[in-house]
């Protein structure tokens, strides 16, 4: 870059974290932050934001609608990031007996503009239309950002 003016920045804006947390007590329906994973986009900007995460279900008798979903949330506005929502589990097994267990994974995405500094999270939710499910978790396996623009 030639000029007086002239910025020049050696790499883009990046950064990572994971997380994990029970929903176990918290009330369906409600959306919880994953502890630990929550970053500071650090300057005004368009940013590429991506959470990978997985979900856990334990339950022992018949269940409709088990789900658990996840979305990345910006705190600093208060708001949910567009399009991040994920379903990461959708099950329903009304003949289960026994201890029983299901993992599934989902990645979310989007392009966001902030115009500061802003504070990102994962959060995740629960809920099960009938039946009864223990063991709800959530893991931010990898949720990271990179400045792609002014």
């Amino acid at each position: 870059m030639t000029g007086t003016n002239a910025t020049l920045r050696p790499h883009p804006a990046t950064g990572q974290t994971s997380g994990v947390v029970s929903l176990d007590s918290s009330p369906a329906n409600t959306w919880v932050p994953v502890t630990g994973a929550q970053l500071v986009l650090p300057e005004a900007g368009l940013y590429e934001v991506v959470a990978d995460v997985q979900g856990s279900i334990g339950w022992g008798v018949g269940v409709t609608n088990a789900i658990i979903d996840a979305q990345i949330f910006d705190v600093t506005a208060g708001a949910a990031v567009p399009l991040t929502a994920r379903r990461v589990i959708l099950f329903t097994d009304q003949n289960a007996t026994g201890v029983n267990g299901i993992q599934a994974n989902a990645s979310a995405g989007a392009q966001y503009r902030v115009t500061g500094p802003a504070t990102l999270r994962v959060e995740g939710s629960w809920r099960t239309d009938s039946g009864t499910t223990s063991s709800r978790v959530l893991w931010a396996h990898n949720f990271r950002f990179k400045k792609i623009s002014d």
